[in-house]
């Protein structure tokens, strides 16, 4: 499996110094906000019993790599990061709170990547996907769980978090950043099982219904979060 060490481009003095900084300041923000957030779980009629199952393939947007790194801590989750600048910084962030990064994007190094996944979901851990990283576009899902969840007969599992107060960045993802003591809903969907005998037009059924449920997650933890009581 490719690592956070291992397999890692190249990187210019001055983008040394940058990852040096944004990995150092990432890692800081998280551990200070994360423990004052109050969040409220969420499960699908016909979701799984909790907010997390092990083994599955997870598929989530980009702008909730904040919240999720924090709430899915040293759960050993596989998560496959991109070969780019903005990937290394997220995998040594992530790596700092028991996640195990794989190398690899739907534009560079898919196929190795998705068996660093597969081995990683044999030995009995989860796998994730920013499912719309790295670059976008926004909330357009790519295919990989699909191919892996086949693969695997493991079910693909997906989730969305909706943040009542957050800073929101200038990035195509308008990346969230929560602010301290925000009320956070996690919404969770009904997990997916993906029959190992799919024909391509097969696998486009469950892609479309992996991007349904994705979208109809995220309406529902958008448009309930500010309505949630107080612990």
């Amino acid at each position: 499996m490719a690592t956070a060490e291992e397999e890692v481009p190249r990187f210019t003095l001055r983008q040394r110094l940058a990852l040096w900084l944004v990995s150092w300041a990432g890692h800081l923000a998280i551990r200070l906000i994360g423990p004052t957030l109050r969040v409220t779980v969420s499960i699908e009629e016909g979701g799984p019993p909790t907010f997390f199952v092990r083994p599955a393939v997870y598929a989530f947007w980009h702008r909730c790599v904040f919240l999720a790194t924090w709430w899915y801590r040293e759960l050993e989750v596989a998560v496959m990061t991109s070969r780019s600048f903005d990937g290394e910084y997220i995998a040594r962030i992530i790596s700092q709170f028991g996640y195990r990064p794989v190398r690899g994007s739907s534009s560079r190094g898919a196929v190795s990547a998705l068996i660093g996944m597969r081995k990683e979901l044999e030995e009995g851990r989860s796998a994730a996907f920013t499912i719309d990283g790295p670059r976008g576009p926004k909330y357009v899902a790519k295919p990989g769980p699909v191919l892996l969840a086949q693969k695997t007969g493991l079910p693909i599992a997906t989730f969305h978090f909706a943040c009542a107060d957050a800073w929101l960045l200038r990035s195509w993802d308008e990346f969230m950043i929560p602010k301290p003591f925000s009320r956070v809903l996690l919404r969770v969907g009904r997990l997916i099982q993906v029959p190992p005998d799919l024909d391509e037009a097969g696998q486009q059924r469950y892609h479309a219904e992996m991007q349904a449920t994705l979208d109809r997650i995220r309406i529902y933890a958008e448009g309930h979060v500010s309505d949630r009581r107080e612990d």
